[in-house]
């Protein structure tokens, strides 16, 4: 679950700047792209994408003053913005005074609402702008974008408010603490403190933030045809039924954070209804043919909570415009197509977790241990999962800690750094239910001094998975494509130290298992002792896609660096294990050299361009000036030609 959005004010804000209102109005038009993805990013992602693009829209609109002029105090305090890319607004007074009222009521808008106090404004849904039919949202943007969009979900409202304010604003620290005490943060340093480092702010200018280039997709289509064709009388009639099922004795009950339902059907109904949800034995992994979900037993202490399941279940057939729906790259979010199967509904940390199975997906379902606002609904495809890819499932992320649900083959659990591949991994406290103790994840994106792995005993031998930003932890594995195997050996631990911060690239791309070979190995030019060439193939649940990079590691490196890289290729797998990369290499002599090295099928390389040369067998070094563009290729041992991975 996401921290709560805290902007809670101490005391009455003085009016910004004596600024008229047709300045103001001139500075809203100039600068309302800007203004509007400020807003965006300092809303609540609880609120879900169309609902923050239409509520970005109604603030940046809404900060228009009221009356001719605004009064109060002097423009002494706000401070400008500074070092834009685009036309420059620091000197613009009315640009200042908008941005602070749009900022406050961003602010606003991520308090909760209780019954103590009116709610603000800006709490309420924007009464303009309105689209009717549609569903808008931003560009989708990549691996790096999403890892930024679910930190910020981490953070509270004035945290999320430093981090724009200092990238997207460029403003210095002692003007954005400034600024956020005269937006009425309480505490403004531990805001700026939490907002971190500046290593992702460029990524804040991504189209994946910007809610003025917007994807439209249409809304229900068949519940708006219903809709039209139907009379008031219809429509009151539909409602009065929806109130009478939450009544005791007639229908099933609250849905939840559920978007209204406005059909019956008799299939989706057995679908959704708790009292049909399956539950396998608890001894039946022991002799079933699956060795995968299907094996596992419900568990949790909330197993037979019918209303829990109902709302969980009417979630997940139509999540709400307030629910945070996500899933992995090809994992539909439809309905059930019948009734799925139960794994766990307990509580976990400060949430309510409920995890299915439906033969094609995990679904999760999780909602505050009080109430059902904030509510999330996380896909995961598992398709052809196996006792070695179904040993575990995340439960929860709470402040950078994860809590995995152990398969019931696992037998014992322990944590290994593996950028640390001589120290022994630390055990892990299991519960009888199976569920881990918390577990520090992996090192966020730009800073890589550990990666945390989960180690897990079964039966059949030791497994080592390590979370990728997803329901399914990634199997890591050792050796040649198709005599793959788990990560035990101490060699096969000093490899994956140097490879381990490159993980990050195949980051929420639905990773099934990542495997490292080494190749090739490489006497250095010069006596400059011996490299070694690994390829490491990210494979996905959904079969294509998948991420291969050939990596170059010299003697006496830390890292390995990327040498070559492909997305959706068959290459170093076991449908074609061949891989050819090469690196422009320095010794330690000052002479460049190309360094290139491919895998047995092949019988020659050469370099052309910057440089030529030509190398009987899989490896090949030739000098070169610094800089030199070149061209690799190789010839296989049926004479074809073959160039590099990419």
């Amino acid at each position: 679950m996401t921290a709560p959005d805290t902007a809670t004010r101490t005391r009455p804000h003085p009016l910004d700047a004596g600024v008229d209102v047709e300045r103001a109005e001139a500075a809203i038009v100039e600068h309302y792209p800007r203004l509007v993805r400020l807003a965006y990013l300092v809303l609540p992602p609880s609120l879900g994408r169309n609902r923050r693009v239409l509520t970005a829209h109604s603030l940046t609109q809404r900060a228009l003053p009221r009356g001719r002029e605004g009064a109060g105090a002097t423009h002494g305090l706000v401070p400008f913005q500074r070092g834009a890319q685009d036309a420059d607004p620091g000197s613009d007074a009315g640009y200042a005074y908008v941005r602070l009222r749009v900022l406050r009521a961003a602010l606003e808008a991520g308090l909760p609402l209780t019954f103590r106090a009116l709610p603000h404004r800006a709490q309420l849904p924007p009464a303009l702008p309105q689209v009717w039919g549609l569903r808008l949202f931003p560009r989708s943007g990549g691996a790096e974008e999403l890892a930024l969009d679910q930190w910020l979900a981490t953070l509270d409202g004035p945290a999320r408010a430093a981090c724009v304010l200092r990238a997207l604003e460029r403003l210095s620290e002692v003007d954005v603490l400034c600024v956020l005490a005269e937006a009425g943060v309480v505490d403004p340093q531990a805001a700026l403190t939490a907002a971190g480092g500046p290593e992702n702010d460029a990524l804040f200018g991504s189209a994946e933030f910007d809610p003025c280039v917007l994807q439209a997709r249409p809304t229900d289509l068949l519940r708006r045809r219903r809709w039209v064709r139907g009379s008031l009388a219809a429509g009151a009639a539909l409602l009065v039924c929806g109130a009478l099922l939450g009544l005791p004795g007639g229908g099933w009950g609250s849905d939840g954070a559920a978007a209204p339902s406005y059909a019956r059907n008799a299939a989706a109904e057995q679908a959704l209804d708790p009292a049909e949800v399956t539950r396998a034995a608890a001894t039946a992994w022991r002799t079933s043919d699956r060795a995968d979900f299907a094996g596992w037993p419900a568990r949790g202490g909330r197993v037979d909570d019918k209303e829990l399941l109902r709302r969980a279940l009417a979630v997940w057939a139509r999540p709400g415009a307030s629910v945070m729906v996500s899933a992995t790259p090809g994992t539909p979010s439809g309905p059930p197509m019948g009734p799925p199967q139960l794994l766990f509904a307990g509580a976990v940390d400060q949430a309510v977790v409920v995890l299915m199975y439906d033969g094609l997906r995990v679904v999760r379902y999780a909602e505050p241990v009080s109430g059902t606002s904030g509510a999330a609904l996380d896909f995961a495809r598992t398709d052809g999962a196996s006792a070695e890819t179904a040993t575990a499932l995340v439960l929860s992320r709470v402040d950078g800690n994860v809590r995995y649900l152990t398969a019931p083959w696992v037998t014992g659990a322990s944590v290994r750094d593996l950028l640390k591949p001589a120290e022994a991994p630390a055990v892990l406290r299991l519960t009888p239910e199976g569920i881990t103790a918390p577990v520090p994840g992996p090192a966020p994106a730009g800073s890589c001094t550990s990666w945390n792995a989960l180690a897990l005993d079964t039966a059949a031998g030791p497994r080592l998975v390590t979370d990728l930003g997803e329901l399914t932890p990634a199997r890591l594995t050792s050796g040649a494509p198709g005599a793959a195997k788990d990560v035990t050996q101490t060699a096969e631990l000093s490899e994956w130290s140097r490879i381990a911060c490159l993980l990050p690239s195949v980051r929420s791309h639905g990773v099934r298992t990542v495997n490292s070979w080494p190749y090739a190995r490489q006497p250095l030019p010069e006596g400059n002792g011996t490299a070694a060439w690994l390829c490491t193939r990210a494979e996905t649940w959904r079969g294509t896609a998948d991420r291969v990079q050939a990596q170059f590691l010299a003697p006496g490196a830390q890292v390995a660096a990327q040498a070559a890289k492909a997305e959706g290729s068959p290459a170093c797998g076991p449908r074609e294990p061949r891989v050819l990369a090469g690196v422009l290499w320095k010794s330690q002599g000052g002479h460049w050299y190309v360094l290139a090295a491919g895998t047995a099928q092949f019988t020659s390389l050469s370099v052309t361009g910057g440089a030529t040369g030509t190398a009987t067998g899989t490896r090949l070094a030739v000098k070169a000036p610094e800089g030199a563009q070149v061209e690799l290729s190789g010839k296989l041992t049926d004479g074809t030609k073959a160039g590099v991975l990419r």
